[in-house]
């Protein structure tokens, strides 16, 4: 990352889920919720596993600022590197909007429809980054890194484009399943167009490339 107040503020954002930590830690519960599953349950464990929660934005932002340096391919990054910065603050306000439904959940139970919440902030993700995908030049750690498009740039961008529509598409679609539907129906359709599109996606990576080797 190179853009200094795009670095600022995923910083800020990934330190925050530890600074509302400890501001509720006296107002904590012994037994936290960590898990809301399908059938409406809920399974809880001790609050310091709050603390294991606020570490891992605090890891994914180092390992985002310093994962370019590790990259084969990092000259690259310069190509994307706009696109790059902004996604380091997109991923650390997700782990901060989850914090943040822990806690509320934690202190006042009920408060948020969590699965609707949840499932609308996995298909708002898939929208930003489906929009976004084919931007992206040949790295080996962002972006469908399938052996046929990290061969060839043309079978690249034609890869990451393709990719990019089935997150689009999965997102559009399922974000509307979010608001009007049970997570169960959300889950299914969630991960049979995910899983589709992941195949479909590698699929034409492959035929694109047979047909460039075979020209």
């Amino acid at each position: 990352m190179k853009n200094k107040k795009l670095i600022g503020l995923m910083w800020a954002l990934a330190l925050l889920p530890a600074v509302l930590v400890a501001l509720c830690w006296g107002r904590l519960p012994q037994q936290v919720p960590i898990r809301w599953n399908l059938d409406g349950s809920v399974s809880y464990s001790g609050r310091m596993w709050l603390w294991l929660l606020a570490v891992i934005p605090v890891v994914f932002a180092l390992l985002f600022q310093f994962m370019p340096r590790l990259d084969p391919k990092r000259k690259n990054y310069e190509k994307f590197q706009g696109l790059y910065d902004f996604l380091g603050p997109v991923f650390s306000l997700v782990f901060l909007v989850l914090m943040a439904i822990t806690l509320t959940e934690s202190l006042r139970p009920g408060a948020v429809q969590v699965g609707r919440v949840v499932c609308a902030l996995v298909s708002a993700l898939l929208i930003v980054l489906g929009s976004l995908m084919g931007k992206l030049k040949p790295s080996w750690f962002i972006g469908f890194r399938t052996p046929w498009a990290l061969s060839d740039p043309d079978v690249w961008n034609k890869t990451q484009r393709m990719g990019g529509w089935m997150f689009f598409l999965t997102g559009l679609i399922t974000l509307i399943l979010a608001l009007l539907t049970p997570e169960k129906v959300f889950f299914t359709v969630f991960f049979v167009l995910l899983l589709g599109g992941l195949v479909l996606t590698t699929f034409m990576s492959w035929k694109w490339y047979r047909e460039k080797a075979a020209s």
